[in-house]
């Protein structure tokens, strides 16, 4: 089961990221801007930016990790039960909702790393 910290981890190791709050729960954030927050609201889950057609892919997988709210309708993100999601998979969508959010600069240099 993932938790917080290590969605905190995993982001760790892309550059420019810091924790930081959004609507005031726990978030991260590439050069101030955010790409995941961790959601207290009664349906909970991880708030993960994700392109429209992944999201629509995502939901029709059935997978149970994956869900959203009207709140949600028609915006580019995913939400993500942490107690459910396969770790390499968070890790995947992480470091995708980082790249939608980080320079191009900060997104070439983790390439030429990698």
């Amino acid at each position: 089961m993932a938790t917080w910290d290590d969605v905190v981890a995993i982001a760790a190791a892309l550059p420019g990221t810091e924790e930081s709050t959004s609507y005031r729960t726990p978030a991260l954030k590439v050069r101030g801007r955010t790409f995941a927050r961790l959601r207290t609201e009664a349906e909970g889950g991880l708030m993960l930016l994700c392109p429209p057609a992944e999201k629509a892919a995502l939901l029709a997988s059935g997978d149970p990790a994956f869900f959203t709210t009207a709140h949600y309708d028609g915006h580019g993100s995913i939400l993500v039960a942490l107690d459910r999601v396969e770790d390499d998979h968070l890790a995947e969508l992480v470091t995708e909702a980082w790249r939608l959010k980080a320079p191009a600069a900060l997104r070439a240099a983790f390439d030429a790393g990698s």
